[in-house]
């Protein structure tokens, strides 16, 4: 009864992890470009494999997943989770201990954990699966170690659902990498009202401080400092003081947390730095064709959209993108990659506001049909 519930919550929660990030493929595949990063693991000749890579972490938590739940070549099953979660564990944990991935996207952007109960969530994952390991041992049959040899009724019945289930993951899957997600997860779903969410933020902003590392250059001697103390005591930075801050290791640390919303990052400047968020939240009507890879968009189909968003004569329209010069017959707008991704999943990408309000969001190319 206990072995059967706890496989039961373990197997769910693989389920689910997989889950809301295969309906986000894209999404996941951007997280995953950071662990590439140089400041992280310096492998970015890898970053254009992270979709693919994105893929099968997925699709082995799905299936894997399913496979416990069902009981399913239990052996090879445990063992391949036992494996999986060693390896996110490693990964959680570098991210942790350094501070350099803030988010492993674990569960998209359902659940937002930091890296550190990201870390605790794999630790006690490894600490049930390997429990169901030691419970289940004695059910194991050499037939059914890692043969597939003939099966029972039983293993009909579940190889006929793991082929229903695969059926289901692939048609959610496509549909997320072909259009948008199933279910959006994000802040900037449709009917997020983008003008109502930065007077949330606003009226609740997170504060941040300042912490500076500073080394005495007679004694070694190294210390964290927050920024009032740096500036309240002369001490640090008075003529001929032995304390000299060391440059690349100052930190910003959280110190109230204040209103959570992507909608924070949702900033947009001409390309002389005019800040236009408020022209576009406050319009009518808006809009924003956004591109993160601009050097990737087809021209022909860079020219359809344009065209296109050329005959809303009463709406403010603007193309977005991390280059200045992206769109040639609409206005162009600059806004961070990061930001960008975070609201276009595909690329490029037409979003559509009324009042602030997002009405409409969709790839180009099915802008443009």
């Amino acid at each position: 009864m206990i072995k059967g519930l706890l496989r039961c919550i373990v197997a769910v929660i693989f389920i689910l992890s997989g889950f809301v990030k295969a309906v986000d493929l894209v999404g996941f595949s951007f997280k995953m470009e950071e662990y590439f990063e140089p400041s992280v693991f310096n492998m970015p000749f890898f970053a254009k494999f992270a979709l693919l890579f994105s893929v099968i972490v997925v699709v082995l938590e799905l299936w894997l997943g399913f496979m416990l739940l069902l009981k399913f070549k239990l052996k090879f099953t445990l063992s391949a989770l036992i494996a999986l979660c060693i390896f996110f564990g490693f990964l959680t944990f570098y991210s942790a201990y350094f501070n350099v991935v803030t988010d492993c996207g674990c569960f998209g952007d359902a659940i937002k954990f930091t890296p550190w109960q990201s870390f605790v969530k794999d630790i006690v994952l490894l600490i049930g699966l390997l429990i169901l390991f030691v419970l289940y041992r004695k059910e194991w049959s050499r037939k059914d170690d890692y043969s597939s040899s003939t099966q029972s009724k039983n293993n009909k019945f579940s190889s006929i659902a793991f082929g229903l289930f695969s059926g289901i993951m692939i048609f959610i899957m496509g549909q997320g990498l072909i259009n948008e997600p199933i279910i959006d997860f994000r802040d900037y779903k449709i009917g997020t009202d983008l003008k109502a969410e930065k007077v949330k933020i606003n009226k609740n902003p997170s504060e941040y401080k300042t912490f500076y590392s500073l080394k005495n250059s007679k004694t070694g001697e190294v210390l964290k400092v927050n920024q009032d103390d740096y500036i309240n005591q002369t001490k640090y930075w008075e003529e001929g003081t032995p304390w000299k801050i060391e440059e690349g290791k100052n930190e910003s640390k959280l110190i109230k947390e204040g209103y959570k919303s992507e909608i924070v990052k949702f900033k947009i400047e001409d390309p002389t730095g005019v800040d236009l968020t408020d022209e576009i939240i406050n319009a009518p009507k808006a809009i924003l064709v956004f591109s993160y890879h601009p050097q990737d968009v087809r021209a022909d189909l860079l020219k359809k959209v344009e065209a296109k968003v050329n005959t809303e004569k009463t709406a403010v329209v603007y193309g977005v993108s991390i280059i200045p010069t992206t769109f040639k017959t609409i206005k162009n707008a600059m806004m961070d990659a990061t930001a960008i991704k975070t609201i276009a999943r595909s690329n490029p990408f037409v979003l559509t506001l009324q009042n602030g309000k997002i009405i409409d969001k969709q790839p180009a190319k099915n802008y443009v049909d």
